[in-house]
């Protein structure tokens, strides 16, 4: 556990909010959380199992929480297990607009104080709720996300835990990093020039999405760790997840109304916000349709704002892996199948589309059918489930439209999958499609599915079809390529330098890690922010400039008036 002192070493106490002016030879370092391997009879395992028990024959129910008040209403809604839509999870309800403008109302009146609390003390919370995370709750976090989300235990491990745990540490790593600049004082001891970093006026909004229960928990404590208010909105399909997260940020000791944990309709909320004279910022996850709504709104109400609201948006790809003939068949195969079908597709970095010359295809084809052949699609709880049931009925729906298709497409051929059920479950069996047109819009549009389409190239075009792989999808969130020969390597990072956020040489497009790879994607995957990053934190603060003169004005005249 680590101890208060760790940033008394760092952030002197001072009176003014976030001026870090540090003299202290020891900054907090932040390293990367450790994953348990949660191997059959071992501690961990046994541990876990015990936890999710308790949730198994359990059904949350979930309040509003407005400062220190739980709140219920009579629009009720359940959560279920997508493995099994029958066992339902948790029950909550969802606030009403007036609910909303309580929350809004409620972290204003703290706001004053939370932000004027030094940086150091807001971190610390943070960093006791990364402690409490990787210890008393950290088996709550897989069970609830294994259950709720449907992850198998590494995919919930490296999810709910560790890439949490490592968001809480690093931002207060980051925090101090950012906070340590002060201008220059060319004449001290006349002039005294500081940057003060202030958190923002008004509330933030965070908006959530099911897929990854560190983005709820991230989304909404980063802008507070910054010394802002937030009303979080966690998505309906992560309900229990992210109510044991905020439950933990409580008992942290984050005050109460500076998070406040308000499950909405989607449209009432964004209308709710949108229209408050108060809204400092929006920090998103989930579809590019809903972000523009957002984005919007924002602008249409443009003149009732105190400050131009600052938007972060993450909003998914149409990833690609680039094959070049000098690849290594092994990797492309393992990393395509790890990209394309872990959590079945529902990351917004998963492979969707690959390019793949055709000398290399038969090898590679054949490695993707044995491997496809062992995977076992089933329930979270089982040890050997590769992937899970995909989160609700939209997206199976949605899913199964794209697998309809390639079906019935004469352009299309279905390597290997393409069933799914939804009678028990929400299960998709991970797909592969071989196209002929590379402009087919299985490779244009976002499944978020377990399914990739591979278009199949001359060896000899790969610079055109390069070229092709950066014009065809409307997103750039991330991309691989796969190459030895070093030349073409230089060669290739170039042509797709545009194309992708988080870029990956001879590896696959998901993975990204907390101080590693700092995620994010523009066009239209989104603003590009780099949440595990430092700059990231910046959107969080309003800088002040305060310079202070020692010495009075004796004259108005300039020099050169000078008789």
């Amino acid at each position: 556990m680590h101890s208060v002192s760790r940033f008394a070493r760092i952030f002197p106490r001072c009176a003014t909010s976030c001026r870090c002016l540090s003299s202290y030879p020891e900054p907090y370092v932040a390293v990367n959380e450790p994953m348990p391997e949660y191997a059959p009879g071992s501690k961990e395992k046994k541990e876990l199992d015990a936890c999710l028990a308790k949730y198994q024959n359990h059904v949350e129910d979930i309040p509003i929480v407005i400062g220190d008040e739980e709140i219920r209403t009579n629009q009720v809604h359940h959560q279920v297990a997508p493995f099994d839509h029958q066992k339902t999870i948790a029950k909550f309800t969802y606030a009403s607009a007036d609910l909303i403008q309580k929350g809004i109302d409620t972290s204003l009146r703290v706001r004053r104080d939370w932000e004027r609390r030094p940086l150091y003390e807001r971190a610390e919370i943070f960093l006791k709720a990364a402690d409490l995370m990787s210890g008393k709750y950290r088996m709550d976090l897989l069970a609830t996300t294994m259950m709720g989300q449907a992850k198998n235990v590494v995919q919930a491990e490296i999810d709910a835990a560790a890439e949490l745990i490592d968001f809480l540490r690093f931002n207060a790593q980051f925090a101090q990093d950012i906070t340590r600049y002060q201008p220059l004082s060319p004449t001290a001891n006349i002039t005294k020039n500081s940057t003060v970093y202030r958190g923002m006026e008004g509330f933030w909004a965070a908006i959530t999405p099911f897929n990854f229960t560190a983005i709820g928990g991230h989304l909404a404590s980063a802008p507070a760790m910054m010394g802002n208010v937030c009303q979080w909105k966690p998505s309906d399909t992560a309900m229990l997840s992210n109510y044991t997260v905020f439950k933990i940020f409580r008992e942290a000791g984050v005050p109460a109304g500076v998070i406040n944990f308000v499950p909405a309709d989607g449209p009432v909320f964004g209308n709710t916000i949108t229209s408050s004279h108060d809204l400092a910022g929006i920090n998103f996850t989930g579809s590019v349709k809903t972000f523009h709504h957002l984005w919007k709104q924002v602008g249409q109400n443009l003149e009732n704002f105190r400050t131009y609201p600052r938007l972060i948006g993450e909003c998914g790809g149409k990833n690609f892996h680039f094959v070049h003939p000098t690849a290594d068949v092994d990797s492309v195969v393992n990393g395509t199948v790890r990209s394309a079908f872990e959590f079945g597709g529902q990351k917004c970095s998963a492979c969707s589309r690959a390019y793949i010359p055709a000398s290399l295809w038969p090898k590679i084809k054949e490695g993707m059918i044995n491997i496809h052949k062992q995977i076992k699609v089933g329930s979270p709880l089982d040890n050997d489930t590769f992937l899970s049931a995909v989160i609700d009925d939209k997206s199976f729906n949605r899913i199964k439209g794209y697998l309809d298709h390639a079906k019935t497409s004469p352009n299309l051929k279905v390597v290997a999958g393409g069933s799914c059920d939804d009678s028990k479950g929400y299960f998709v069996e991970p797909t592969i499609i071989e196209t002929s047109d590379p402009k087919d819009k299985i490779m244009q549009e976002e499944i978020f599915g377990p399914v990739v389409a591979v278009y199949v190239y001359p060896d000899n075009k790969y610079k055109e079809v390069t070229k092709m792989v950066t014009e065809t999808s409307p997103f750039a969130l991330t991309g691989a390529i796969y190459a030895q020969e070093e030349n073409v390597k230089q060669e290739l990072v170039e042509m797709l330098k545009d194309s992708a956020g988080n870029f990956y040489i001879n590896d696959k497009s998901t993975g990204s890690v907390v101080g590693q790879q700092p995620f994010g994607g523009a066009r239209l995957s989104g603003t590009n922010d780099k949440a595990g990053g430092p700059h990231y934190l910046l959107k969080f603060v309003s800088v002040q400039s305060v310079k202070e003169t020692m010495v009075p004005s004796k004259e108005w005249r300039y020099p050169s008036m000078a008789a």
